[in-house]
């Protein structure tokens, strides 16, 4: 059976959106707040992500850090906004799902390169890895879409007074996370179109006859 450029795009593009979910999931900088009052918060800039919030202070110093204190998130700070919650399971969600998408396209190519002609398995690893991937793009798009918009709406989190931040900054900004989340959502997204797509191509290419000798 043929391999086309469609299953590699989807492997390679699936690869590489899961490897950025992760990375925006782990990275701090969701939302960067620019505070006035530097008294705590030395360099006036706060990192707000979804599992912790940290910032450079000479007066409150975490362990494991030079000039740097990090306070993580507990399920039971009910003052944290839910995209933050969300945001952390969804992003689970979605890592866990990519991987299963690439596991699914890894026994496709697997099954392609030793020569299965078994259309119906192929093609149901082709489906089962494009709807992963897809899922797993929309569960990215929704809590990155959310935190986004709280961002450009300046919004505001009353934080505990063990966090040490302002309930509201000066001026915040998308961090990394977000611009790296949205080009993960791509990726999975075009990975998992060009898998259901492969699709058609699998179903509708011509049956190899054996040969026959008389």
């Amino acid at each position: 059976m043929p391999l086309n450029y469609g299953v590699f795009s989807a492997f390679v593009l699936g690869t590489v959106g899961w490897i950025l979910c992760t990375i925006s999931m782990g990275i701090v900088e969701w939302r960067v707040w620019h505070v006035d009052n530097t008294t705590i918060i030395s360099s006036g800039i706060a990192w707000v992500g979804i599992w912790k919030v940290c910032f450079i202070s000479y007066l409150h110093v975490s362990p494991g850090y030079e000039e740097q204190f990090c306070h993580k998130f507990s399920g039971y700070d009910s003052s944290i906004p839910h995209e933050i919650y969300a945001a952390q399971g969804l992003l689970l969600i979605a890592m866990f799902m990519g991987l299963l998408g690439l596991t699914a396209t890894i026994f496709a190519l697997r099954n392609v390169y030793m020569g299965i002609t078994d259309k119906t398995l192929i093609t149901r690893f082709f489906l089962v890895g494009g709807f992963f991937y897809v899922f797993a793009s929309l569960c990215i798009l929704i809590p990155v879409s959310w935190n986004f918009y709280s961002v450009t709406h300046n919004q505001s989190i009353a934080f505990p007074p063990s966090y040490y931040m302002p309930s509201s900054p000066a001026v915040q900004e998308a961090g990394a996370a977000i611009p790296i989340g949205i080009v993960a959502v791509i990726l999975l997204l075009l990975s998992g179109t060009f898998s259901l797509s492969n699709l058609t191509i699998l179903l509708y290419e011509p049956a190899e006859l054996p040969s026959c000798h008389i």
